[in-house]
This record gives structure tokens, C-alpha cells and sequence, in this order.
């Protein structure tokens, strides 16, 4: 039996994994360490608990905090990073929040983990480290090109991990992956924001003139990768796990207006966001040597997201609302 800790479990990625692990393992045991901010939500674990209520446990805590997490790691093989903050726009607000989250709460985790002598760590990052990429595909080796506070405060988190695996022989595995997208996620992101609002039949604010490229992933080719990392990956090297799928952030808007058939008079163009970095692209062949490659096509896992989202109106109802009205008029209502 193996007992794996997984940080910001309750968020939309960590609430996936957290799933498919349990599926596939049999003979696992996770802990979710999750602060519940407004991206975490227990009820994106109500079916894991119902499920695997003998191999799952929540634990409510901050990753800044060493007492808390002290006690979640105690007794784990297995450490698995995703808790951050991890919206743009937001970091753009609110940089020191995402400093002490994923800069300070990873050096957190990396002391506790080399305290308990874990087996392995993965740290889960992003491709947003590299920047801004004009032609070709970013490759684990290539230099970090941070233009906002949040990929700055991922970089520094990986930095962190390098160098305690470097100077403390903490056995660390990073993973950057590329754009995310499937159930659960909330709903200040591209793909769930425009499912939502055209269900709704409100305007699908497009930054700038939308022909920002991103490589999309469907959540569940995220955590097989993951997944794969963690059991295959080469101790203190970095993996880059992108579904290979780029596409105009208006493309994506037309697609899900096809999808949820709506027009195209919903789309609504406002003033782009500050350091908006035009095209991110990554390499995967490192990770593939591993045997890993995707198992969902962009377009069909558009569609079951598109369909999860109609199937679980009550879901995202509950989070558009509150905090996340104020955030929407404050980002793109004023724009």
C-alpha cells in the first residue's frame, strides 16, 4: 500500500487526479491537503469520498503553514504538489498571494518532505515559465521566460525544488504542463467561463483580438502524465506534458458557441491583459519516451466538457456567484 499526500487536491486538477489515481490504483491511499480557497471545492470530491471513503481522507490546511502540513505528510511515500494560485488576471491583483502560496508554501512541502524522507515529490507546474514562444517548442532545458507574477511565482517554486533535490538529495520531479481544460474547472477560465456564459446567453469576453495561441490539454491526459512521471520519471528532471492541440483562444470561443449553439454576436472583444503572452508551445517527446502519450482528441473532449457543464448547471451555478461576480464585473464588466 502506498499513501500519497496530494496538495490542492480539492481544486480542479488535483480533484481529477485525486479520481483517477484511486480508479487505477487499487492498493493507494491519498490525503487531500486543500486550504478550500474559491477554486477549492469539497464538492468536487463527493464522489471520491463516496467511492474510496476507505482510501481517501481531506485535510483542511494551508501549504504555508509547517504544522498543518506536518501532519498531513506524516506516514506518505508520495508528495504531489498542485496546490497554487494559479489565475493570471488574478495575479495581476493580488501578486503576494501567489508568492506565499507558490514560492513560500513549496519550500514549506520540500522541508517537511525531506524531515519524513519521502520517496517521491512532484512538483506540478506549468509551461507558462517559458514565456512567450514565437516559433518552435519550448523543451525542458530551455530558460524560464516569466511575464507575469503567477508564471514568476511558479519559476521560483521550481527553483525551490531543484535546489533541494541539488543541495538535500530531496528525490523531486517537476511537470509543466500546458493548458487544462474538462469537469470541474472554474469557471474564471477560458473554456468554462464561455460554456457558462453561453448557456446563459451573456457576452464571451475575448481579450485583445483573440489570436492568442495556447496548447490544450484535457485533464485527464494531464494526470496520466502525471501519473506516468511520477512512477517513470528520472529523479530531479523536469517533463513537459502538453496535449499538442494549439489553438486561437478564438477558436475555442467559436467552437463552444457551436457547441452549445449559440451566435456569434455573443462574442464581446475587450482590452487585452497586461504582459499577454501571444503563442505557448511545448515539446513532449521526453515524457513520450516514457510511454506516455494523450488518449483524448481536442475535439471530443470539448464536447464531453461542454456536455459536463450542461449535465452540472447546479455546480457552476454555485460558484458564479458572490466573490466571482465581483472578480467578473471588476475584469471584464469595467474593461
Amino acid at each position: 500500500m502506498k499513501k500519497l499526500l496530494v496538495t490542492g487536491g480539492a481544486g480542479f486538477i488535483g480533484s481529477n487526479f485525486v479520481r483517477y489515481m484511486l480508479a487505477k490504483y487499487p492498493d493507494y491511499s491519498i490525503v487531500v491537503l486543500d486550504k478550500l480557497t474559491y477554486a477549492g471545492n469539497l464538492a468536487n470530491l463527493a464522489d471520491v469520498e463516496h467511492d474510496y471513503g476507505d482510501r481517501y481522507s481531506f485535510v483542511k490546511g494551508d501549504i504555508a503553514d509547517a504544522a498543518v502540513v506536518d501532519e498531513a505528510m506524516r506516514g506518505c511515500d508520495y508528495v504531489l504538489n498542485f496546490a497554487a494560485e494559479s489565475h493570471v488576471d488574478r495575479s495581476i491583483e493580488q501578486p503576494g498571494q501567489f508568492i506565499m502560496t507558490d514560492v513560500y508554501g513549496t519550500f514549506v512541502l520540500l522541508e517537511a518532505a525531506r524531515k519524513f524522507g519521502i520517496e517521491r515529490f512532484v512538483q506540478v507546474s506549468t509551461d507558462e515559465v517559458y514565456g512567450h514562444v514565437a516559433e518552435g517548442s519550448s523543451k525542458e532545458t530551455d530558460r524560464f521566460e516569466t511575464r507575469s507574477p503567477y508564471s514568476a511565482s511558479k519559476a521560483g517554486g521550481e527553483l525551490m525544488v531543484h535546489a533541494y533535490f541539488v543541495t538535500y538529495g530531496v528525490p523531486v520531479i517537476i511537470t509543466r504542463g500546458s493548458n487544462n481544460f474538462g469537469p470541474y474547472q472554474y469557471p474564471e477560465k477560458l473554456i468554462p467561463l464561455h460554456i457558462t456564459n453561453a448557456l446563459d446567453d451573456i457576452p464571451l469576453p475575448v481579450y485583445g483580438d483573440g489570436m492568442q495561441i495556447r496548447d490544450w490539454i484535457y485533464v485527464l491526459d494531464h494526470c496520466s502524465g502525471i501519473d506516468i512521471a511520477l512512477h517513470k520519471g528520472t529523479l530531479g528532471e523536469s517533463y513537459n506534458v502538453g496535449g499538442g492541440n494549439e489553438r486561437t483562444n478564438i477558436t475555442i470561443v467559436n467552437k463552444v458557441l457551436e457547441l452549445t449553439e449559440k451566435p456569434k454576436e455573443l462574442i464581446t472583444y475587450v482590452k487585452d491583459r497586461a504582459g499577454h503572452d501571444r503563442r505557448y508551445s511545448l515539446d513532449t517527446s521526453k515524457i513520450r519516451e516514457l510511454g506516455w502519450e494523450p488518449a483524448y482528441s481536442f475535439e471530443s473532449a470539448l464536447r464531453q466538457t461542454v456536455e459536463w457543464y450542461m449535465r452540472n448547471e447546479s455546480w457552476w451555478r454555485t460558484l458564479k456567484s458572490g466573490e466571482f461576480q465581483e472578480y467578473y464585473q471588476r475584469q471584464y464588466t469595467q474593461r
